[in-house]
């Protein structure tokens, strides 16, 4: 497919207007998860290159990439709190393992189906949301489904097994927490 001229001009013009916006910052609004020197609008977490159509380098790609090469990869650490990371994880790790994303801060469990609750299966997911050790940064979604004429039918679960499950991560980590300060 050949791009007229016009068309090439207006892609240029709509890149230039996307570079003169890339340099406002965004701040969280009070009240709303924040103020200005919040955990989440840190020019670290803002990923420092985010945002920009062109840099030194001239056209950039990717988001928050180390085009020189020279700096450090920030790739190798937890996206998460990794106190709230483990403790999911030792939390959870009666279930089967289905996937888990470190940097997104995802854990998701296989069906599980104790042996005392016959016809009865659970699911987890676990949600780490934030960098720091505190109760709202985890998440967790507990799926239940009871087996009905031999079909596998989904079926409520109670909010206090959902919260238990969230402080058994939160004691978790806290543990986890004490035990490498005492190191």
């Amino acid at each position: 497919m050949l791009l007229r001229p016009r068309s090439i001009v207006s892609l240029l013009l709509a890149a230039g207007w996307l570079a003169a916006c890339s340099g406002s910052q965004s701040r969280l609004p009070q009240g709303a998860g924040g103020n200005g020197d919040s955990e989440y609008n840190t020019e670290q977490n803002r990923g420092g290159g985010q945002g920009r159509l062109f840099s030194e380098q001239g056209l950039v790609l990717g988001v928050g990439k180390n085009a020189g090469g020279g700096g450090k990869d920030e790739g190798a650490a937890l996206g998460v709190n990794a106190y709230l990371w483990r403790g999911a994880l030792d939390t959870l790790s009666f279930m089967p393992l289905s996937s888990a994303d470190p940097f997104g801060g995802v854990i998701i469990t296989d069906w599980y189906q104790p042996a005392a609750a016959n016809g009865e299966r659970f699911k987890a997911t676990a949600y780490i949301l934030g960098r720091q050790l505190r109760a709202d940064a985890i998440r967790v979604s507990i799926f239940r489904q009871v087996e009905q004429n031999g079909q596998w039918v989904d079926a409520p679960v109670s909010a206090e097994t959902v919260g238990e499950i969230e402080n058994k991560v939160l004691a978790r980590a806290r543990e986890l927490r004490a035990q490498t300060a005492a190191s």
